[in-house]
């Protein structure tokens, strides 16, 4: 499969056969963003909870393309009165799709909609496709579930938040690395706003100390994995 660096959180998943699974898709009002969502297309969307720079553009995409919204019951039945058609999960469920199988982690971090509408709990995301797993953590901070998370799959990339201030900074984050065990750590969640400015090579840096894998995506790269 093939994953694309949208910037901040936001990734695009392509299958082999061509499925389209966007993750946080917060692209018009980010500074950082390649594209627009008029641009996007995509079959599913994965949103890991409803701040804005993650649940983003999501109602309009899934609109225009029919694509299926797969997040926690709360957010999903606040997005279903949008119009758009979800599928509700929570927090240590998974379930197969056509184009794999998702299940929803825990997050440390909080998640109400920019109208102050509580909307569930925050979560990270397993995404297992034709054998390999993607391991989004969505916002959160450092947790010794990790290490558990990391036991029980064998994660191929792990997209962890390295900006600070609202999650992990580096060093946590380096921390998260060596319990998840991945073949490669992407940062992500760092230098879209002011407040989570962040040097990526830093972060890089100290995971080759430790012999850990990691790379950093340039915006908008797409790389097989």
């Amino acid at each position: 499969m093939k994953l694309q660096y949208l910037s901040h959180s936001a990734f695009l998943v392509t299958t082999n056969d061509g499925m389209r699974i966007l993750i946080d898709p917060f692209l018009d009002n980010n500074p950082k963003s390649p594209v627009k969502s008029s641009d996007i297309q995509a079959d599913y969307i994965l949103v890991s909870h409803a701040h804005g720079d993650h649940l983003g553009d999501t109602v309009k995409i899934a609109r225009r393309c029919g694509a299926l919204t797969i997040c926690v019951y709360e957010l999903a039945n606040i997005l279903k009165n949008e119009g758009i058609e979800t599928h509700a999960m929570h927090i240590g469920g998974s379930h197969i799709f056509p184009f794999g199988k998702v299940k929803f982690t825990i997050a440390h971090h909080g998640s109400k909609t920019e109208d102050g509408i509580h909307a569930g709990q925050p979560a990270g995301i397993l995404l297992t496709i034709e054998g390999k797993t993607i391991y989004h953590a969505g916002d959160t901070g450092l947790f010794l579930d990790m290490k558990l998370i990391g036991e029980m799959n064998a994660i191929y990339a792990a997209l962890l938040p390295i900006g600070d201030n609202f999650t992990m900074g580096i060093d946590d984050a380096v921390k998260a690395s060596e319990f998840l065990n991945p073949n490669i750590t992407i940062p992500m969640h760092y230098n879209t706003f002011p407040v989570i400015a962040a040097d990526p090579q830093e972060f890089v840096d100290k995971l080759q100390k430790n012999n850990r894998e990691c790379k950093i995506l340039e915006i908008g790269e797409i790389i097989e994995i």
